[in-house]
C-alpha cells in the first residue's frame, strides 16, 4: 500500500474516532425537545400572548375588579391618568389592612389610633356610639377572625377636584361579645363567630403627595 493512501486512512481512522468521542460527551439531538426558554421581559417572543402588550388593550388590573366599559371602569382609567402609580389591587390589600384596623379601633373605644384615616364625619359618628357605651357601663370584648369576601363595589372620580372614592365590600368574621357594668353578657356570645357584612367607601385626592386613603363613609 503507497503511502498516501496510507495516509488517508489514518486520518479517516481519527476523524471516526473524534466523531465518536463527540457523541459520547454532547450527547445527541432526537426527538422532541424542550424549546429554549423565553428571556423574561421579551416581547419579540411570537405567538405567545401572554408576553405581549397589546397596546390600548384593556387594564386587567381594572378590568379583574369591575366589568369593563363601565362607570367605575372609567372612574379607575381616570385614576391612574391623573396617578400613575395607582394600582386597583395594592388598593385593595390596603382597605383590608384598614378595614381590621379601624373595626378593631372601634370595638376597643379606641379612635385616636386611626383618626388620620377616617373623615371627621364618620370620626365623630363612632365617637358617639363610643361614648355611648361609656355612659350605659357597657364593655366590648371583640377578637377579628378574618374577611370571608372582599370586593370593589363601585368606583368614582371628580374631574374637578381630582377626587377618587371606592366603596368596597367587605364580609368580616369576629367574635364579640357585649357586657353590662356588672359583667353579664348582654349581646353575643364567647365561642360564636359573628359574620358582618359591610360596605365602605374610602377616598383621596389623587396625584398629591399623600398616598393615603380616608374612610369618608360606611354601610351595609
Amino acid at each position: 500500500m503507497n503511502s498516501p493512501i496510507l495516509q488517508l486512512l489514518v486520518l479517516a481512522g481519527i476523524a471516526i474516532f473524534l466523531i465518536l468521542r463527540l457523541r459520547s460527551v454532547l450527547g445527541t439531538r432526537e426527538g422532541f425537545e424542550k424549546p429554549p426558554a423565553p428571556i423574561p421581559g421579551d416581547t419579540k417572543a411570537r405567538g405567545r400572548p401572554d408576553l405581549e402588550v397589546i397596546e390600548g388593550g384593556p387594564d386587567r388590573d381594572i378590568t379583574d375588579n369591575v366589568p369593563e366599559g363601565s362607570d367605575s371602569a372609567k372612574a379607575l382609567a381616570a385614576m391612574k391618568r391623573i396617578d400613575p402609580s395607582f394600582n386597583v389591587q395594592e388598593f385593595l390589600r390596603g382597605s383590608r389592612a384598614a378595614y381590621e384596623m379601624i373595626l378593631m379601633a372601634f370595638e376597643r373605644g379606641d379612635l385616636a389610633t386611626v383618626k388620620p384615616f377616617i373623615s371627621e364625619d364618620v370620626y365623630n359618628a363612632f365617637a358617639q356610639v363610643v361614648e355611648e357605651r361609656a355612659k350605659q357601663g357597657l364593655t366590648v370584648t371583640a377578637n377579628f377572625v378574618g374577611i370571608s369576601d372582599l370586593g370593589l363595589q363601585s368606583a368614582e372620580f371628580d374631574r374637578a377636584t381630582n377626587e377618587g372614592e371606592i366603596s368596597v365590600r367587605f364580609t368580616g368574621e369576629m367574635n364579640h361579645v357585649v357586657r353590662d357594668a356588672g359583667g353579664d353578657i348582654v349581646e353575643g356570645k364567647p365561642d360564636e363567630i359573628r359574620r358582618q357584612k359591610d360596605v365602605w367607601t374610602f377616598a383621596r385626592t389623587m396625584g398629591t403627595d399623600n398616598p393615603n386613603w380616608e374612610l369618608v363613609a360606611t354601610g351595609d
